[in-house]
C-alpha cells in the first residue's frame, strides 16, 4: 500500500470503527503519542484505538483531509466529534497528524491538538479553570492510561 494510501485507509477505518483495519497500517512496534496519553509503544498503541472505537458505542464521527505524503513522512487534519464518556458532553476536536513510515507500514503517529480547548468541551467549568494546568494535563493523562490498563485486563483473551 502506498502512503497515501495507509493514512487514507487508516481514517477510513477510523470512520467506520474499525479499529482492526486502523491497526493494520501499523507496524508492530508502532510508537503514538498525543497530549491525553503522552507517548504508547507497540500493542499499548493499538489497544489505545481499539479502546475508544469500543467506547464511542457507534457515537464517534471522524472527518479527515489535507493527506500530504512523501516516501517517509506525512501528514493529515482530522476532526473527531463525541460524547466524552465521563461527562456525557459533546466534543469536537481538531487535530494535525504527522507520520512516519517505513516498508509500507506507519512506525511513528504523533497528534497535536490543543489540550484546554479539549478539556473545556470535554469537562466544562473544570476543564475552563484547570485544564491548560499541569496539575490537570497529568491528572487526564492518569485518567487515560488508567482506563486503557483496565481496557487491556478486561479484554485480554481477545487481544
Amino acid at each position: 500500500m502506498l502512503n497515501e494510501e495507509l493514512i487514507k485507509h487508516f481514517y477510513t477505518s477510523f470512520k467506520n470503527g474499525d479499529a482492526e483495519g486502523m491497526i493494520l497500517c501499523y507496524d508492530s512496534n508502532i510508537v503514538f503519542s498525543d497530549p491525553v496519553f503522552g507517548e504508547l509503544k507497540g500493542t499499548e498503541a493499538k489497544n489505545m484505538w481499539r479502546m475508544l472505537i469500543a467506547s464511542s458505542k457507534g457515537n464517534l464521527k471522524i472527518d479527515f483531509e489535507n493527506v500530504i505524503v512523501d516516501n517517509k513522512a506525512g501528514s493529515a487534519n482530522w476532526v473527531a466529534e463525541y460524547d466524552f464518556s465521563k461527562t456525557g458532553r459533546k466534543v469536537i476536536n481538531h487535530i494535525h497528524a504527522q507520520f512516519e513510515f517505513q516498508n509500507g507500514k506507519i512506525i511513528r503517529h504523533t497528534d497535536e491538538f490543543d489540550l484546554w480547548k479539549w478539556s473545556r468541551q470535554a469537562l466544562g467549568w473544570k476543564g475552563y479553570v484547570l485544564g491548560w494546568t499541569p496539575f490537570m494535563k497529568i491528572g487526564i493523562r492518569k485518567m487515560a492510561r488508567r482506563n486503557l490498563l483496565k481496557y487491556t485486563q478486561n479484554n485480554k483473551a481477545s487481544i
